[in-house]
């Protein structure tokens, strides 16, 4: 026999443990802001932008030629600003007590297509301190890049800044949360489901006719409680025992 579920027999599920589904949802958006607010590190973003632009003469003209050698040469230097011979010199400028391979982890250089421009994006866990980096870095690369590849064709555009304000960029408690209840949402569904699909026991009499499918004829009823039989004596016709001298009956 082909068993069919209706939408009816889903809705039914699901309202027959809905505390389920709601409990696992409130747990997992009270586990995600509490890890949001309290255990994870707030992480604070600064950047500053270079521009890579090659040095004119009398003699050379600004064409379409000289600005694409320019896009290229910033996936060059994209490297470079991440490797230990501009980094290593960040590490000691700051005095920081990490390596150029740690702080190379926080450090993004990114460029749009058929740009000039590159920016220094750094992310740390102290705002002041992600701007300092992002300002050294650009400033110890311009320096640098004329050592490097004997051109001085680098110059900063902006500077980070610190704003009163700062705010971090993760974690986003309210999008944690978000995302939590979602999540609590579909895997309480989804246990909802997986426990009415193991539980192969017949609670009503819906449930024989449905398996079976024969009709009902009779219901044995639970009957919880059972009165019990009580001996009630009466004083007035207790036995007497009689006394000496006295028969029974005067």
């Amino acid at each position: 026999m082909e068993e069919t579920i209706s939408l009816r027999d889903l809705f039914a599920v699901l309202r027959k443990r809905l505390w389920l589904i709601v409990l696992i949802t409130i747990i997992a958006a009270i586990v995600s802001g509490v890890i949001s607010f309290f255990v994870l590190t707030p992480v604070y973003q600064s950047k500053t932008q270079i521009l890579v632009n090659q040095a004119k003469n009398d003699q050379q003209l600004y064409n379409t030629q000289t600005v694409q050698t320019n896009v290229q040469l910033i996936n060059t230097y994209n490297d470079i600003i991440t490797s230990p011979a501009i980094l290593d010199k960040v590490v000691k400028e700051l005095k920081m007590d990490k390596s150029a391979q740690s702080l190379s982890g926080q450090i993004q250089v990114t460029s749009a297509q058929d740009s000039q421009v590159a920016q220094i994006v750094v992310q740390d866990t102290s705002a002041k301190r992600a701007a300092e980096i992002a300002n050294t870095t650009a400033s110890v690369f311009q320096k640098q890049v004329p050592k490097l590849m004997n051109v001085d064709n680098v110059k900063v555009l902006s500077k980070a800044t610190v704003g009163e304000s700062a705010s971090p960029i993760k974690p986003q408690p309210l999008s944690n949360i978000a995302i939590a209840v979602v999540v609590g949402l579909i895997v309480g569904i989804g246990l909802s489901f997986l426990l009415e699909y193991l539980d192969n026991t017949l609670k009503t009499e819906q449930d024989i006719e449905n398996i079976l499918g024969l009709p009902v004829i009779g219901v044995v009823t639970n009957i919880k409680e059972v009165p019990k039989p009580t001996n009630v004596s009466r004083p007035d016709v207790a036995a007497r025992v009689p006394q000496r001298g006295e028969t029974y009956g005067s």
